[in-house]
């Protein structure tokens, strides 16, 4: 099929790109023009993967090619993805000018039938005015061409988003014709030829299905965390009581690791889209409104424990830290809860030094820019010289087994703050190193 994806951002390229790999023509359009240039360079703009070599080799291929203009992407197009950004906006909704303006390009330039899908996550309704926007174009053209708006959700895990893609736990799609189920189902079937994963529905269910699938891995984060709070005060070890629920099969392990809260690119803004969704539609969302809050405070626990153990005034204290990305995989860092704890540090006199695999120039040019008393490391260990303690935020492999007599040599005092609760199991204490961990101390 020849396709066109609006957006070169996470989801749009990884999505254009995964298409192209099973031998659909695939045009990627961004008004980035510096974007552009970078990817026709063999740039790739995102860490993720597998990513940077599937898109060199398509592109070697002639299956993916990139643009800043929509018209010659969609000439000859079948499907149109929309992918670009929906930013929270101040209170808390999904901002949709994005996606609306590129529906008016769409009505605008369109010459044939064409299935237009929203992939952006978008709150519930959305389909409905990228619908009423291309129309209203295709009107003042006095043109009459057929074309459909489809909801097809992407449920990609940021550091494994090739294998999501690739092989699909489901492919959820919103439609209202059999013409563009058929379309879609036709699309989808190399990515699902083993098992059955086509799941068809109308178009609100499919937009309310992103956001209740990333609310509720919220709310599975939210309440561990929270079981890990009332753990440390009642003298439980949350991590026994993860493998005690996490055995029984209707709860399962994934998403119930104590940590220091969730971040990223979906959960913060889809948990809070959707609490807005509600409330407009004049419903109160208890329970969603809970799983964020639980959240804002957990990013500070790992602060609040450190200031237990050196106190309020921290000048004079040097920090070392272990990961700033907001999940181990990607260069990441939106809502990350690096940001959280190492500006509540500084601003109480410490400096703190940083390592991570990938989210460096992250940090130092966008989410920590103009931070003072912060220090880039370029490895592991070089964090930890005349540090007064090492504290792990992002559990990332190269952290997870590591030398703690090198560990213990290089800190002026043997202190870890571990924030992902991967140590648990080394018997630090035993070693003379005193431990703090999510849940317990």
């Amino acid at each position: 099929m020849n396709i066109a994806v609006i957006g070169t951002g996470y989801v749009g390229l990884v999505s254009g790109t995964c298409f192209s790999e099973m031998g659909n023509k695939v045009t990627c359009v961004d008004i980035d023009q510096e974007k552009i240039n970078k990817l026709h360079e063999g740039i790739i703009p995102i860490y993720e993967p597998g990513l940077e070599k599937m898109v060199l080799k398509n592109v070697e291929k002639k299956n993916l090619f990139f643009t800043t203009k929509l018209e010659e992407a969609i000439q000859e197009a079948e499907i149109v993805f929309i992918a670009v950004g929906t930013p929270m906006g101040e209170d808390g909704s999904a901002d949709l000018q994005y996606v609306l303006a590129v529906a008016k390009e769409i009505g605008q330039k369109m010459n044939r039938r064409l299935i237009v899908v929203d992939k952006s996550t978008v709150p519930v309704g959305t389909a409905d005015k990228v619908k009423a926007t291309i129309q209203e174009e295709l009107n003042k053209r006095k043109e009459t061409i057929e074309f459909d708006v489809v909801s097809n959700p992407e449920f990609l895990k940021e550091g494994d988003a090739i294998n999501d893609f690739m092989k699909p736990d489901r492919v959820v799609i919103g439609a209202e014709s059999d013409y563009a189920f058929e379309k879609m189902r036709q699309l989808y079937t190399p990515f699902t030829m083993l098992h059955e994963r086509f799941i068809a529905m109308d178009v609100r269910s499919a937009e309310m299905t992103k956001y209740a699938a990333n609310a509720m891995l919220a709310t599975k984060i939210s309440f561990m965390n929270e079981m890990a709070n009332i753990c440390e005060r009642v003298g439980a070890d949350v991590n026994n009581v993860r493998a005690g629920i996490g055995s029984d099969s209707r709860i399962g392990y994934s998403f119930i690791y104590p940590g220091a809260g969730y971040g990223g690119s979906c959960f913060p803004k889809d948990v809070k889209a959707l609490k807005k969704i509600a409330e407009e539609n004049g419903y109160e969302a208890q329970l969603i409104k809970s799983v964020e809050d639980v959240n804002d405070r957990q990013k500070f626990v790992i602060a609040q424990k450190i200031i237990k153990r050196f106190g309020e005034d921290l000048s004079g204290k040097t920090f070392g830290l272990w990961g700033l990305a907001f999940k181990p995989g990607t260069d990441d860092m939106r809502e990350a809860p690096a940001i959280y704890v190492i500006k509540e540090l500084v601003n109480r006199g410490a400096k703190v030094q940083a390592y991570d695999p990938k989210a460096m120039e992250e940090a130092q040019h966008f989410y920590l820019k103009g931070v003072e008393n912060v220090a880039y490391k370029n490895a592991k260990y070089e964090v930890l010289n005349d540090a007064d303690a090492l504290i792990l935020l992002t559990e990332w492999k190269e952290f997870r087994s590591p030398d703690f007599s090198e560990v213990e040599k290089q800190l002026k005092t043997p202190v870890i703050f571990d924030g992902r609760n991967q140590y648990t199991t080394y018997g630090l204490e035993e070693k003379g190193f005193e431990y703090y961990q999510i849940g317990k101390n």
